[in-house]
């Protein structure tokens, strides 16, 4: 466990130097025929990696903030809806609207689109 404890940091570097090297010869590739821009060096690269870590990915931890469902909980959500029944789906809407009537995120008053007033006019038949 010691060794693990000692190789950590090693790796962590290593990890880090290595997206370092990858931005710096992305950019001096691209950068300087594209836009005009000068080369970086080695460490100008780190820094842009640490700047950019700062500002789009936070300083927190690695992880996903959220509820952790992903994408897994889209294709779920996705699945019940397709099963759901017309009255069902409308039923669902209202409530959601209901829920958030401040923010207007639903937009027309009635449950009524080209797909489902069809799929109504089939279940009617």
């Amino acid at each position: 466990m010691s060794r693990l404890r000692f190789f950590m940091p090693i790796g962590f570097l290593a990890v880090a130097a290595g997206f370092a090297a990858v931005v710096m010869l992305l950019w001096n590739w691209l950068m300087p025929s594209l836009f005009g821009l000068t080369v970086v060096s080695f460490w100008q690269a780190l820094g842009l990696l640490v700047l950019c870590r700062i500002l789009f990915g936070g300083l927190g931890g690695w992880h996903h903030r959220g509820h952790g469902r992903g994408l897994d909980g889209m294709h779920h959500l996705r699945e019940k809806w397709q099963k759901m029944t017309f009255e069902e789906r409308k039923a669902f809407v209202n409530k959601r609207r209901n829920h958030c009537n401040k923010c207007g995120f639903f937009g027309k008053p009635d449950f009524e689109t080209s797909e489902t007033a069809e799929n109504a006019s089939k279940e009617d038949e």
